[in-house]
């Protein structure tokens, strides 16, 4: 195991534990809604970066003559094997060392996978290396800047300063770290990377079990679907989505 592989998923049931039994319904459809906008309608190859057991698939299968899922965990990616069968093709390893050639894919998507990022930069080396030129990439980026970390920063419970671009590691969370990122930390990583921004949109803006409670879940889908634009200037949401570009040669 790579000393820069921060979760290890393997014998853990993901699916189950932090999807199936708990009230995330919101949140799921929030990542689909993104995924929707984001990721092209027609791609020869694609792979979903750390896609596990295959959560978002139904979202990507339409769109793909062939789909790879890549995850470090051999357990979710058996579930994805079961679930999917010969509908798509599985990849087990390291994020840091993809198993893909140069430029072998037309597109890729990673979602709810840079909190356990410790070198972001690398990954993100990786993920143009294999990427075609004129490919499309899909990011999800655990933000440090939401209104619930500025809020509790300002009043003192939180020393986690959501201004600076410093990576945030919220050890007490995971005894493995737990990274949030500065919108402008990872930006210029892209673009020092090469990749370009084509859009950008705020996911998971009312990801709160009060807000749940009050206003319920389809009402807080429906709010989301106009806020992911909307909001996306001031990038305060707990995740930022980015589709990225590789440029033509």
């Amino acid at each position: 195991m790579s000393e820069k592989v921060i979760s290890d998923y393997n014998g853990y049931d993901y699916k189950k534990i932090f999807w199936e039994d708990a009230d995330r319904e919101y949140e799921d459809q929030a990542d689909r809604m993104a995924i929707r906008k984001l990721l092209p309608k027609r791609m020869a190859k694609f792979a979903d970066i750390g896609g596990g057991y295959g959560r978002l698939a139904n979202e990507y299968l339409k769109r793909a003559h062939k789909v790879i899922i890549f995850d470090y965990s051999k357990t979710e990616l058996k579930q994805a094997e079961e679930i999917y069968g010969d509908k798509i093709e599985t990849r087990a390893g390291d994020i840091y060392k993809l198993p893909f050639k140069d430029n072998e894919l037309d597109g890729l998507m990673m979602i709810r996978v840079t909190h356990h990022l410790k070198d972001m930069k690398k990954a993100m080396s990786e993920l143009y290396r294999v990427l075609k030129p004129g490919g499309v990439a899909v990011i999800e980026v655990a933000n440090k800047r939401t209104l619930p970390k500025i809020a509790r920063f300002l009043i003192g419970k939180s020393k986690v300063n959501p201004f600076d671009k410093k990576v945030a590691n919220y050890r007490n969370i995971s005894k493995d770290g737990f990274y949030n990122y500065h919108p402008k930390y990872v930006e210029e990583i892209f673009d020092k990377t090469g990749f370009k921004i084509e859009k950008v949109l705020s996911v998971s803006n009312f990801r709160s079990q009060k807000l749940k409670k009050i206003f319920k879940t389809n009402n807080l889908v429906k709010m989301e679907d106009k806020a992911q634009s909307i909001l996306a200037p001031i990038r305060f949401a707990p995740s930022i989505y980015y589709k990225l570009r590789k440029p033509e040669e």
